[in-house]
């Protein structure tokens, strides 16, 4: 469309426009402003109603701060005086544009001109606006302060002297206003006493007779001469309210003059404001220790909430007395089922079964729980006080079990005072309520936070918290609780220098441990793993594992197998590559080869500049570090086709001139350019290409080179074959000395025996001498040296690039076997995973670098069970290796103690009981060996294959298996 025709049918929509907006405003009996002017600058209403719109209509521009400012930057308007050109344009668009919007693009009827034309354009939402909800605003709401937005103005703003869009085109902010005219003294020339006639009541006096003509001439300013006096207006008099013609009013008016004085008295400090007292922190403390119930539960309310959020505000080594505080109310929910309350006791007098002793700690604190007095209570029926109690109870063990979380609490609880474990033993040894159970998760979570600082005596069951454990581990049907209370065995004087020896445990309570690793729960798994490698780790313990081998309570052979399967826990499969053999950087051509008498038969029928393209691709290849001199490349471009055209030739079939043959080299090869290089002689060259070793065809194919060099001779063969037929063939008949027999089916025999060379040998690539120097040996006789021959021919494909058929020798041949993958496993047994060539050796594989020599590779298939970040193994299949380590390392230990009696009296077995187990012709045989029958019997089938296989594969455990390996093999050898 031509620019004209784009005016005209603007011009065209604007008219329409404009007609559309002229009938609207006839119908609703309104005038409409069809050429409005905002700062001398014509409005078109067309353009300002769709620039409205596509800000979102009126409202929206209203409701957003600086909008119409916005708006007015599509016109023109400019930046000077910009408030009151934006409050101009939107009452252009108020009075003109805003009912026909809410008509036209919402088809709703608009509010009465009364409420919307006829009043200012201050405000907006007129979508909303109504007769009954619309107020007229005031005279300063009215007046526009520039952006309908701006409501008060900041010390920034500089006062507009004149009002918005009153300017002509011109701003008049700054200039100076014309003074104010100068009114001469006109004295009163009437009498000097007036009567009370003449002036009258609440009148101003009026002159009675002309002024003089003294001060009537020309000279006086007009509004001296034609000075009138303003008329009189009546005085308004208001009623004053007092107590005696309105009491109700007066008294309110005195009660609000009373509340606006407090209001107006900021700064004067009232009795009991202007101290904030002490944070919410110590303020939980000092409510937790007064014994107001109020107090205590708004102290729990906030110390559950503290110290899930803000666990490390509250340390209690800056709170003391707060631990001690929190577990006293905690053991008192022992009132709720004993006759016994608490009294907690800093000094060695505990005579009394209700005091403790915070310092050294209670002893048999259970006994004394037995030996008082049970309440009676019923469940179904809760008194509203004991709801209260159990409630804060609740909330102060989650306290302490969220503050115990960090470290330094735990310490320092652990180092001040023994109420912890005091209030561990009192609250577990609560009878079964379902109330409980709640409080003591934990109860064993904070055993869990403490037992790494704790150390037990020995022997451990004296203690009635490892007691605790024990029957917890054994008989409780939680899952939770077993996985916590596994843990908190595991952890007991974990961050100390004194060792862990857990001991005491009973047969059953390690026989049920084995069998939950049998089970699909991790964490579980988890927890009974890193109990075994700690009971394991003391050789009393495998001694005891020795001792009931035969028993169903510990079956150890099971237990061996179970952690040899653990091995494989987590496994993923991965790929390592082990080189071979190194990448052999490819001798770059010292020469340009030659082409093909068939290639050169193919070029010469083509024309230039074609031949020549075609030629470049064909001898030379892309290289960024290489560089062949222009005129060398000029003088080879000449040899291959200069005699092969006459002078006469045409420009079709004659060569190219050398300054367009040099250019077409960077057109071919994107990495060519021709340079100079600077010296005292300019070298003229060509960067970024170099000869092939072999030269291919129009299609990329690559010649094959025949590298036979014979006896006596210094250069090879060089003959470029096109397939390895073509070179089959060319080895037979040029250096085998064999004739092609027509309609034989050999094809070939050999030349009579007169004639052949006596010593006949393969000389390809000039040494390899495979019937005279391979082993084995063979009979050098034309019929070997032909089966001999394929070896050096290559396969089609990438192995002519990478010179495979360079290899040389008997040796250089066994690469070239085509291995056939089975499924052997290590043992023999088939098995998908592993891939072999027909002798069992692992596939090889080859990848070429960028060089474009060959780089042979081993690719090994691992299954490596997971690490840390650090690439240590971790995860239950190392833990599984540790358990297994410990067995391999304390079996022959284990197996003295039996044999010498040093088991009598461990674990409670008597001396009766280890001779009545001796006397077993089994038990006695395996103990007689020093160990060695024990690995045998432990450690064969099964378990043995399972670590011989992760040591093999598995990477991450290969160390740990290879020490428990090392372990076995060195017990079996006694």
């Amino acid at each position: 469309m031509a620019p004209s025709d784009e005016v005209e049918s603007l011009q065209l929509d604007n008219i329409t426009f404009l007609k559309r907006l002229a009938t609207f405003h006839q119908h609703r009996g309104t005038a409409l402003d069809a050429a409005p002017r905002v700062n001398n600058r014509p409005i078109e209403l067309q353009k300002l109603y769709h620039v409205v719109l596509d800000h979102g209509g009126y409202d929206e521009v209203s409701r957003a701060k600086l909008a119409w400012r916005k708006v007015g930057q599509a016109f023109g308007l400019g930046t000077n005086n910009a408030a009151a050109y934006a409050f101009a344009l939107k009452t252009v668009y108020y009075k003109n544009l805003a009912a026909f919007e809410i008509k036209d693009r919402y088809n709703r009827e608009p509010p009465p001109k009364e409420i919307l034309e006829h009043v200012t354009a201050r405000g907006g939402d007129l979508l909303n606006r109504t007769v009954e909800n619309y107020s007229q605003p005031s005279i300063e709401d009215a007046e526009p302060s520039g952006d309908d937005e701006v409501t008060t103005p900041n010390g920034g703003d500089k006062m507009d002297l004149d009002d918005p869009g009153s300017g002509p085109g011109r701003s008049t902010r700054g200039l100076r206003q014309a003074p104010p005219q100068r009114v001469l003294f006109q004295p009163d020339l009437s009498s000097s006493r007036q009567t009370r006639t003449a002036t009258g009541h609440g009148q101003s006096p009026q002159p009675t007779t002309a002024p003089s003509a003294a001060y009537n001439g020309p000279s006086l300013p007009h509004s001296i001469s034609s000075y009138e006096p303003r008329p009189p207006f009546p005085l308004t008099l208001r009623g004053v309210t007092t107590p005696a013609n309105n009491s109700t009013r007066f008294y309110q008016q005195m009660n609000q003059q009373h509340i606006g004085l407090k209001r107006k008295a900021k700064n004067v400090t009232e009795p009991g404001s202007g101290f904030d007292g002490p944070n919410i922190y110590v303020r939980t403390l000092q409510a937790l220790k007064s014994g107001i119930p109020g107090e205590i539960r708004y102290a729990l309310h906030h110390l559950v909430k503290i110290s899930h959020e803000r666990g490390d505000k509250f340390r209690f080594e800056a709170f003391p007395g707060l631990a001690e505080a929190l577990i006293e109310y905690i053991m008192g929910i022992t009132s709720e089922y004993y006759a016994i309350h608490w009294r907690v006791s800093y000094m060695e007098d505990v005579s009394s079964d209700e005091v403790l002793d915070a310092i050294n700690g209670t002893p048999k604190l259970p006994e004394k729980m037995q030996r008082a007095e049970r309440v009676d209570f019923v469940d179904e029926l809760w008194e509203p006080e004991s709801v209260i109690h159990f409630e804060n109870v609740m909330q102060a063990g989650l306290a302490t079990r969220n503050l115990l979380h960090m470290e330094e609490n735990a310490q320092y609880l652990v180092r001040e005072t023994n109420l912890a474990r005091d209030m561990l033993t009192v609250v577990l040894n609560l009878p079964h309520d379902f109330r409980l159970t709640e409080l003591k998760h934990y109860m064993w979570d904070i055993a869990e936070c403490l037992v790494p600082y704790w150390v037990m005596p020995n022997p451990p069951k004296s203690d009635p918290l490892y007691r605790l454990l024990l029957s917890e581990i054994q008989d409780s049907p939680d899952r939770g609780a077993i996985v916590t209370c596994i843990r908190t065995l595991c952890r007991i004087s974990m961050n100390l220098t004194v060792n862990n020896n857990i001991n005491g445990v009973p047969a059953k309570t390690v026989n049920k441990i084995v069998n939950w690793c049998l089970l699909q729960d991790e964490e579980l798994v988890g927890a009974a793993l890193d109990f075994l490698y700690q009971y394991t780790a003391n050789p009393v313990n495998v001694a005891l594992l020795l001792y009931t081998h035969k028993s169903w309570e510990c079956p150890l052979p099971p237990l061996l197998s179970r952690m040899s399967s653990l091995l494989r826990h987590g496994e993923l499969e991965t790929q390592a590559k082990v080189i071979l053999q190194h990448a052999i950087p490819e001798i770059p051509a010292e020469t340009i080869p030659n082409i093909p008498a068939d290639l050169l038969q193919k070029l010469l029928q083509m024309d230039e500049p074609e031949r020549s393209n075609v030629w470049l691709k064909c001898v030379f290849e892309e290289h960024k570090d290489s560089e062949i001199t222009q005129i060398a490349l000029w003088h080879a471009y000449q040899a291959r086709f200069l005699q092969h055209s006459s002078p006469a030739a045409s420009s079709a079939t004659g060569l190219l001139p050398a300054a367009e043959f040099i250019k077409n080299v960077s057109i071919i090869f994107e990495s060519a350019t021709a340079q100079v290089v600077n010296g005292v002689q300019n070298k003229f060259i060509i960067k970024g290409i170099r000869p092939r070793r072999h030269p291919t065809d129009p299609r990329h194919h690559i010649y094959h080179r025949c590298m036979w060099k014979s006896h006596g001779q210094t250069n090879f063969c060089s003959e470029y074959l096109s397939n390895a037929e073509a070179l089959k063939h060319h080895l037979w008949q040029v250096h085998c000395g064999l004739k092609y027999k027509e309609g034989s089916t050999t094809q070939y025999s050999a030349e009579e025996t007169g004639t052949l060379n006596p010593r006949i040998d393969c000389h390809w690539n000039g040494n390899c001498h495979r019937l005279s120097e391979g082993v084995p040996k063979l009979e050098p006789t034309i019929y070997n040296l032909v089966r001999h021959m394929p070896i050096h021919i290559p396969r089609e494909g990438k192995d002519v690039r990478n010179g495979q058929h360079h290899k040389t020798g008997y040796s250089s041949a066994a690469s070239h076997h085509h291995f056939v993958p089975n499924t052997l496993g290590p043992r023999g047994v088939h098995d998908p995973r592993f891939l072999a060539d027909a002798k069992g050796l692992p596939i090889l594989r080859s990848e070429v670098d960028p060089e474009g020599k060959e780089a042979v590779w081993q690719y090994m298939t691992y299954y490596n069970t997971p690490v840390d970040e650090k690439g240590e193994p971790c995860g239950l299949s190392h833990t599984a290796a540790l358990v297994l380590r410990n067995v391999a390392r304390h079996v022959v230990k284990a197996n003295a103690m039996l044999r010498d009696g040093d088991f009598v009296g461990k674990e409670g077995v008597s001396r009766e009981d280890l001779e009545r187990w001796m006397n077993d012709e089994e038990n006695a045989e395996l103990v007689a060996e020093r160990g060695a029958a024990w690995m045998e019997r432990l450690f064969r089938g099964e378990v043995w294959d399972g670590l011989c296989w992760v040591m093999s594969y598995n990477r991450s455990l290969g160390p740990v298996v290879a020490d428990v390996l090392a372990l076995v093999k060195k017990g079996m050898d006694g």
